[in-house]
């Protein structure tokens, strides 16, 4: 409702409100849901209704070919990871990570309008480039049952981290780290490359989790290639009594890596959320907290 309030019409999927146990659909019924949304023209923007889980499942059925000859603009965030990376992997077309449906649209102000403000700018190529995201005010992670949400969401002050100061430009790669692991390796998961910026974020993680996540990509030389990381506000983070934040694992997890690393960025499950294109070329400054777009991602799109 939100989204048709300020101009949008929305086409439901053919899985819309439908249920197969955990999911809504087999792999094969997922799959081709996704695929006839491509085929259709009426539409320019394909937005999950929610993260979820196992989109690494339906990586193989995806048409790319008919994508990379039709472009349709793909945006969502957490599980979508997986089609968002694969996309742009396999058709060179930027993707967004961006609000979703359900979870982002579904929010009362002032949270929704600040999402919405900032993919609608980006949407519709209003955008004057370099292109520097402001810092909100506030933000949260308050959980509220949909079904009871009545108020608008408890207030926190915002800020974002400089944890290692510096400044370095590079293309833009990265999504939810858990749903990363679920296809990394494999053909599906872009080359991160000498020079890359990497953002990372996750949700309802503890600190056990999140180490051996890092750890993957220590055990890859990620730390070793990328010139930068912006890492997300963790939602819910446990941390198992640890009294250590992800940034602080993180930096134990690189050792004797030194790079310009920004953390609490809003890209992530919290509220509001910023829009991040996947293979845009970004300056991240985080000595000054800095995160700046330099280039238009609808070029390509």
């Amino acid at each position: 409702q939100y989204l048709k309030s300020r101009g949008y019409h929305v086409i439901n999927g053919q899985l819309y409100g439908k249920k197969d146990s955990y999911r809504s659909g087999s792999i094969i019924e997922r799959a081709e849901e996704f695929n006839q949304l491509l085929y259709n023209d009426d539409i320019q923007i394909l937005m999950a209704s929610i993260g979820g889980n196992n989109t690494n499942s339906i990586l193989p059925y995806i048409d790319y070919e008919y994508l990379k000859k039709h472009p349709k603009i793909i945006v969502g965030y957490s599980d979508t990871t997986a089609l968002l990376l694969a996309i742009y992997e396999k058709t060179g077309l930027i993707t967004f990570y961006g609000p979703a449906v359900a979870s982002s649209f579904g929010e009362l102000p002032p949270f929704v309008d600040w999402t919405f403000d900032n993919f609608h700018l980006m949407m519709k190529g209003n955008m004057r480039f370099p292109y520097c995201y402001e810092k909100p005010s506030v933000w949260t992670d308050e959980f509220i049952n949909w079904n009871e949400q009545s108020r608008s969401k408890e207030q926190y002050e915002n800020d974002w981290i400089c944890v290692s100061p510096g400044v370095c430009q590079g293309r833009l790669i990265g999504g939810n780290l858990n749903t990363m692991e679920g296809f990394f390796g494999t053909e599906y998961m872009p080359e991160i490359k000498k020079g890359d910026i990497l953002f990372l974020e996750d949700s309802l993680k503890d600190a056990c989790t999140i180490e051996r996540s890092f750890s993957l990509l220590k055990l890859a030389g990620i730390f070793e290639k990328v010139d930068g990381i912006i890492l997300g506000k963790h939602e819910k983070f446990d941390d198992n009594g640890t009294g250590k934040c992800p940034y602080e694992i993180l930096l134990e997890v690189m050792g004797d890596v030194s790079i310009p690393i920004l953390a609490d960025f809003d890209c992530c499950h919290t509220h509001p959320m910023f829009t991040l294109p996947i293979g845009c070329h970004v300056t991240l400054d985080a000595t000054h907290k800095k995160v700046i777009l330099m280039e238009s991602p609808l070029i390509n799109n």
